[in-house]
């Protein structure tokens, strides 16, 4: 096996597990100052990794950097942390990163008239299929049973929301991202994310001074420190090794991994449910992110 193929299954395995944190800090402390508390810690840490080129932002892509980081980051983790911590984490995982090949098309098509293809109409369609039959199957099934959150479907609808905002982000980001080295695009928008997390937390969140001393005590520390480390600078870096090596086509299949390694997980640590029903909406999902990412 090659060092990238490595790469590549630490990279899926990674992104697979990021979703347990999540699930488990959402019991200590509040879902969007959790994810704050990611951003706060990873934004500076990139720029720091970035050296001097941490300074290299043109003025005139300054406004728009700080739009794309309300919608990268901001914005998207704000609905995923919190989808996250009432829905299954598997189900989340494959709402969120299945989906991100057919809303990538379809921001691409509204924002710069992208053309699209019949295949990629296909992708779109089996893709919103999917997730419908996903949340009618929770709809139908979820919300009456005693041992489930009775907002989970709430939850997942916003996953798929936080995943569209990201997508919107990331096409609003291409036109300033020749202009700015990657870490340090990466950086900036983490850290002026990391600021509207902590101002949106502070509005719409019951953050007491028992929550913020929470970050530091277990389990809470242990997620957040393998969230920021594992998931935003191992997983970020390999990330951009295997664009570089591999192209976008065949690093974005991690779409197809890391749901499954996510659904694994959840059903063996946190006896989250996972029947029939949920396996062929997975199926769809899985088949239209194939779709979307077919050369």
């Amino acid at each position: 096996m090659s060092r990238n193929a490595l790469f590549f299954a630490a990279m899926c395995l990674v992104w697979g597990l990021t979703f347990l944190p999540v699930k488990i800090a959402a019991e200590h402390v509040p879902p969007i100052l959790f994810a704050a508390a990611r951003f706060v810690i990873a934004g500076p840490l990139l720029l720091a990794w970035a050296g001097r080129d941490a300074l290299l932002v043109p003025t005139q892509a300054r406004w728009r950097l700080v739009g794309t980081a309300l919608l990268v980051n901001t914005t998207c983790y704000s609905l995923v942390f919190w989808g996250t911590a009432h829905a299954p984490t598997g189900l989340a995982a494959i709402v969120n990163l299945s989906s991100i090949p057919i809303w990538s098309l379809l921001a691409s098509r509204l924002i710069e008239g992208t053309r699209i293809t019949g295949r990629q109409v296909a992708a779109v369609g089996l893709g919103l299929l999917g997730l419908c039959f996903l949340f009618w199957t929770r709809a139908a099934g979820g919300l009456d049973a005693g041992q489930r959150d009775p907002l989970e479907l709430w939850g997942l609808a916003s996953v798929a929301l936080g995943t569209l905002a990201y997508c919107t982000g990331a096409v609003f980001t291409r036109a300033i991202a020749p202009t700015i080295p990657t870490l340090t695009l990466a950086g900036w928008q983490s850290t002026i994310g990391a600021v509207g997390l902590v101002a949106l937390s502070l509005l719409i969140e019951p953050v007491t001074f028992a929550h913020v001393a929470a970050l530091a005590a277990w389990p809470t520390a242990p997620a957040l420190v393998f969230i920021i480390v594992a998931g935003s600078l191992i997983g970020f870096t390999i990330y951009l090794r295997l664009l570089r090596d591999w192209g976008a086509f065949r690093a974005g299949l991690y779409a197809f991994v890391s749901p499954v390694i996510a659904v694994g997980v959840g059903v063996a640590v946190l006896a989250e449910p996972f029947g029939w029903a949920e396996g062929f909406g997975a199926l769809m999902m899985f088949g239209a992110a194939a779709i979307a990412l077919r050369r």
